[in-house]
């Protein structure tokens, strides 16, 4: 397994762990996610199979497809996060229905809620499928030069 592929599966893992746990939050535990964790889950839902499908057929490349939604999902949890923290800055339209987004069902160690957990594993993904991507080009790179 080439190092590409293996930061591939670890970010394929994180991101089956990520959703596990959004999974366990809302089915088990029964909260109910507000608007931005919708969005949190649209980008990190489909990191399980992309990432799968590249790790299953060897796709170095299926960071073209991860990173974009990884980048986008991390914006969103760190977003999100620092509108838990700072209630004021959240624009009254993001979470008019339903849970307000500035709702905390966790509040582990005093700074880590669910959009900090999301944060956490949208980084790792994020780093991870970058890693590979800067690989690539410095390889790309070499072999025109």
């Amino acid at each position: 397994m080439t190092r590409s592929l293996a930061r591939t599966y670890l970010a394929w893992l994180v991101a089956i762990v990520a959703t596990t746990g959004s999974l366990y939050f809302s089915e088990v535990r029964l909260f109910v996610p507000c608007p931005l964790c919708w969005w949190q889950r649209v980008f990190m839902y489909p990191l399980v199979a992309i990432l799968g499908v590249g790790v299953f057929t060897r796709d170095e490349r299926a960071w073209r497809y991860g990173l974009p939604l990884a980048v986008v999902g991390l914006g969103t949890s760190w977003y999100h996060y620092l509108i838990q923290r700072i209630p004021e800055l959240a624009p009254p339209t993001v979470c008019r229905g339903g849970v307000p987004c500035t709702v905390q069902y966790i509040d582990w160690f005093g700074f880590v809620t669910i959009p900090f957990l999301a944060g956490v594993a949208f980084t790792i993904v994020t780093v991870l499928l970058g890693w590979n991507a800067l690989e690539e080009r410095r390889s790309a790179t070499r072999r025109a030069g």
